[in-house]
């Protein structure tokens, strides 16, 4: 007798009986054991969305896709801390659709995940939930989308600021899975002091506590976690790396689109958006001088100016494309 089968039957009776007997006993429902592609919605064009139950958070995760047809390779672009919830996703800051709407390539956006790294936790959070990112996007995506879409499943993959560092953890943690990586002014290191108050602070403007994530000062998974001391694992993926000075660069000006001559939103740019970059400039060094060490190929592209801000991982996405191209095979 199968009894595994025989107590989730069993389980499923009782709270049946509960339910219809009134009684104030509440049994939640066991997770589901595969991940799933629950609903396809057409937007037009090649655009889609895509709803995936993951199984490792046991929850719906939606996605943006952009699908020109069965046989061509994988592009995913992590969004910066916010997820794409509430600043706005890829598709909303830059001109990732109109830019990719002649290219053969699928090109992949998940929506959600803010302050999550995109990594696997080691214990729930009380504001973010249960974050297993790794898992959903190197075990369980992927082969759900081949299997829908009629990709060749050959990936590429890239982030901004927070999930710059999260597109190379990705990359590294699954070797094979992803041809080439892209990091846009991210902080390619978490074992040091500075990067780690980098990242705290990140999570903890969403409420969430790092601690949650990769534990407390001293844990070994924020040395697990580094780029830079796992570069390695990198050789044979093809890598494209950028990074600002914080210096006003050349969408820093009243008459630049992302500007629109509003004043507030260039001093915002200058003096916030600069202070970041400069920090973020500082930490992304090292990955170069260590890829550089073991022999691996990069292109770097350490700008003499320019800010964090979405002009500029446009910009990124533009400079990138014929690396991705090339690794993705179009």
């Amino acid at each position: 007798m199968d009894r595994c089968g025989t107590l989730v039957r069993m389980r499923r009776l009782l709270c049946c009986l509960l339910v219809l007997l009134g009684c104030g006993v509440v049994v939640a429902p066991a997770a589901s054991a595969d991940s799933s592609i629950l609903e396809v919605r057409p937007l037009g064009g090649r655009q889609f969305e895509v709803v995936v139950h993951s199984a490792a958070m046991n929850r719906p995760i939606t996605l943006w896709m952009s699908h020109p047809g069965p046989g061509a390779p994988a592009l995913y672009l992590l969004n910066a801390v916010d997820g794409g919830e509430s600043g706005g996703p890829w598709m909303r800051r830059t001109d990732v659709v109109d830019f990719f709407a002649d290219k053969p390539v699928n090109v992949i956006v998940p929506i959600g995940g803010r302050a999550s790294m995109y990594t696997d936790w080691q214990r729930d959070d009380p504001v973010l939930g249960r974050n297993k990112w790794t898992t959903f996007l190197t075990n369980e995506l992927p082969p759900l989308l081949d299997d829908r879409f009629g990709m060749t499943g050959a990936n590429g993959i890239a982030g901004l600021s927070m999930s710059a560092t999260s597109a190379l953890n990705l990359a590294i943690a699954a070797p094979g899975r992803y041809r080439a990586v892209g990091a846009f002014s991210g902080c390619t290191q978490t074992a040091n002091p500075l990067a780690q108050t980098l990242v705290r602070s990140q999570l903890a403007t969403f409420g969430a506590n790092a601690d949650n994530m990769w534990g407390g000062p001293g844990d070994p998974a924020w040395v697990a976690n580094d780029p830079v001391l796992h570069a390695d694992r990198l050789r044979g993926t093809s890598v494209y790396l950028s990074s600002g000075t914080g210096a006003p660069g050349p969408h820093e000006a009243l008459n630049d689109p992302s500007i629109a001559g509003n004043v507030g939103v260039l001093l915002d740019r200058i003096l916030v958006g600069g202070t970041m970059e400069a920090v973020v400039g500082s930490c992304s060094g090292p990955l170069v001088g260590r890829l550089g060490q073991l022999g691996i190929p990069a292109d770097v592209r350490f700008r003499a100016a320019g800010t964090h801000a979405w002009p500029y991982w446009q910009d990124d996405v533009h400079d990138s494309w014929p690396m991705f191209a090339a690794a993705l095979g179009v």
